[in-house]
């Protein structure tokens, strides 16, 4: 399955998925109830800034090139938050809601950077075990969170590979265009996800 993380030696690849999960959610939970100040989006911002340097994630800069790289691969998600923001709350709110949304994200991707899928599906999956016993199939969910992680990152994948092609054939850049050919690709993907999963006797 492919997945963000990145093999390494760090301190933070090495701590087990369940701690880790649980320092993450600690993290991103203490973010969330910062208020609504500049301070508070400054705090969040160098939390996540903090986090990266001190995973050892070994990029030559302290982690910030990972870190740039995280926050540019959501720059779309950061600009459309902090329009939203901007009209409905004023200035300092939407700052401060911008960077504790931006924090989240990219403490969310350290998490994938410094952990294998496997083991994190593996550890959630013990994790709600004792939900087992009010109905919740464990097993279910983390095939679920599978299915998720694996096709957010195809589909990533497939809308590359689409406007690379189209570059390379010198088309012009439009929505339609890139629509058509990434819907296409991505029902195609779907089908086969479903066949796969029947044959696997999943339903």
């Amino acid at each position: 399955m492919l997945s963000l993380y990145r093999p390494g030696s760090g301190w933070l690849n090495r701590v087990p998925a369940g701690p880790k999960m649980l320092l993450f959610i600690a993290g991103a939970l203490g973010i969330s109830l910062l208020p609504s100040q500049w301070w508070a989006g400054g705090v969040a911002l160098g939390a996540a800034v903090l986090a990266y340097a001190a995973a050892d994630l070994r990029d030559g800069a302290l982690g910030l090139q990972v870190f740039a790289a995280q926050v540019w691969a959501v720059r779309w998600v950061i600009l459309v938050t902090a329009v939203a923001q901007l009209i409905f709350v004023g200035l300092e709110p939407a700052f401060a809601n911008t960077c504790r949304i931006t924090a989240a994200i990219v403490f969310a991707g350290l998490l994938m950077l410094t952990t294998r899928v496997t083991h994190l599906l593996d550890a959630l999956e013990r994790g709600l075990r004792p939900f087992a016993r009010v109905g919740l199939r464990p097993d279910r969910v983390a095939l679920m969170l599978t299915v998720t992680l694996s096709t957010v990152t195809v589909l990533g994948r497939l809308a590359r590979d689409i406007r690379d092609a189209q570059r390379a054939r010198g088309a012009r850049s439009s929505l339609r265009a890139f629509a058509v050919p990434f819907l296409v690709a991505a029902l195609k993907h779907a089908d086969d996800l479903g066949d796969a999963l029947n044959a696997r006797g999943v339903r």
